[in-house]
């Protein structure tokens, strides 16, 4: 197999001066985690690659952008314009909206059902909940709920709790996944705010308007057990799976605490923005993603060090949504190492939708060109990856743009049809 490749490339690793060499080693960087950020008064939602901090993309949406889920395979956004009565579907690919699904005024909260297959929308003009397919954004059926806000499914996927800030009869509706009805409230003598589920689904962690403490529910009896004490106005609270602490964003003193499940005690705090509203984790559970609404931006957050890295995004940033299984990055997808001068594994086997990730474990600089003229890796050197996603079925040949005797191929198999 021999492809002809630009003489510049084949002497890039040998005579690119050191300002070419860090140019083309950020270009050949493969995308790391992404997360979206709603921009309430903006109509906006900024695309944020979290391992390099910047915003790489500014995507108009339906305004008021309020909740925002990923889908499950990584490859959609959804958006709920909460100033306007539809939802909007960012191709997370292309960073643009690929479609528009109205709903009814004032969509808020968001969330993903059982596998993926259905988006779950609050309605508060409405009064209701619309289920709605992720697939084609038909309205497959609806729930009475008045003035719901939030929404959190149940792991295990049987029940969906959602906060109805309906005035004089404030509560959580309980709403049967498999019948689409209420069956069953928790009154409450203060707005909802959110609400979430630990690990496991036993505990509901519900913030209220006007409450100092995070309320925390028995998910089997139905009634709240026990108060996490927070200070002014806790927005959201979540225990995050693999994450023995959980995490609470107070906006009052701008604050990142963590409390102990077991105790109900707020054990540390981490300064955040002004006005903190939403928070989300990495896909590797190292990092905290928040989103603070009167400072226009977000802090990438580690807990284990309590750093923090500001980045400036748009106007009134509220909700944040992690891309957990990336079709940009292929977080998911196969790894193929280059190591010894060789690709390891050399024919690599993937299905429709996939991703190869390439990293270079060699003491030397190592590149990719693909035979099918699709962009690749000029320059990886040590350490550094590439990624590449294959969406349509074939055999994808490739050899080292540095060594052209290193060859490669990308074997992809049709996908699976439904999903």
């Amino acid at each position: 197999m021999r492809f002809q490749l630009p003489s510049l490339l084949l002497r890039g690793a040998v005579i690119a001066g050191i300002a070419g060499i860090a140019a083309l080693a950020v270009a050949a960087s493969a995308a790391g985690p992404r997360v979206y950020v709603g921009n309430f008064k903006d109509n906006t939602v900024s695309v944020v690659e979290v391992d390099e901090g910047k915003v790489v993309a500014t995507v108009p949406v339906a305004a008021g952008p309020d909740g925002i889920v990923v889908s499950a395979d990584g490859k959609s956004v959804f958006v709920s314009g909460s100033s306007a009565s539809s939802v909007s579907v960012i191709d997370a690919a292309r960073d643009s909206v690929s479609k528009t699904i109205e709903v009814g005024m004032g969509p808020q909260g968001l969330a993903l059902g059982p596998g993926g297959k259905q988006v779950l929308v609050a309605v508060n003009g409405a009064d209701r909940v619309a289920f709605v397919d992720a697939a084609s954004g038909a309205i497959a059926d609806t729930a009475a709920v008045p003035k719901p806000h939030t929404i959190a499914i149940k792991p295990d996927g049987s029940q969906a709790y959602v906060s109805s800030q309906q005035p004089g009869n404030f509560s959580v509706a309980i709403v049967d996944m498999a019948t689409h009805k209420v069956t069953g409230t928790i009154a409450l003598d203060k707005a909802p705010r959110d609400l979430e589920f630990g690990p496991g689904g036993k505990l509901l962690y519900l913030t209220l308007a006007g409450a100092p403490a995070v309320q925390v529910v028995d998910a089997v009896a139905n009634k709240i057990v026990a108060q996490i004490p927070t200070g002014v106005s806790p927005h959201i609270a979540q225990h995050f799976g693999g994450m023995s602490q959980g995490v609470v964003v107070v906006q009052g003193p701008g604050e990142l605490q963590f409390f102990d499940p077991a105790t109900n005690a707020v054990a540390r705090s981490i300064t955040v923005g002004k006005q903190p509203h939403w928070v989300d984790i990495t896909p590797d559970g190292k990092r905290l993603v928040v989103s603070n609404e009167g400072g226009n931006t977000i802090d990438i957050v580690d807990p284990a060090s309590g750093k923090t890295q500001t980045v400036d995004v748009g106007n009134a940033p509220r909700k944040v949504a992690m891309q957990h299984v990336s079709s940009v990055a292929g977080n998911s997808g196969t790894k193929v190492s280059i190591a010894n001068f060789a690709f390891v594994p050399g024919p690599t086997t993937i299905t429709a939708g996939q991703s190869v990730n390439w990293r270079n474990d060699d003491g030397a600089p190592h590149g990719l060109a693909f035979k099918d003229n699709a962009p690749g890796a000029p320059l990886l050197l040590p350490g550094e990856q590439f990624t590449r996603r294959f969406d349509k079925p074939g055999s994808y040949e490739y050899v080292c743009s540095v060594h052209a005797y290193m060859t490669g191929v990308v074997v992809v198999k049709p996908g699976q049809a439904g999903g």
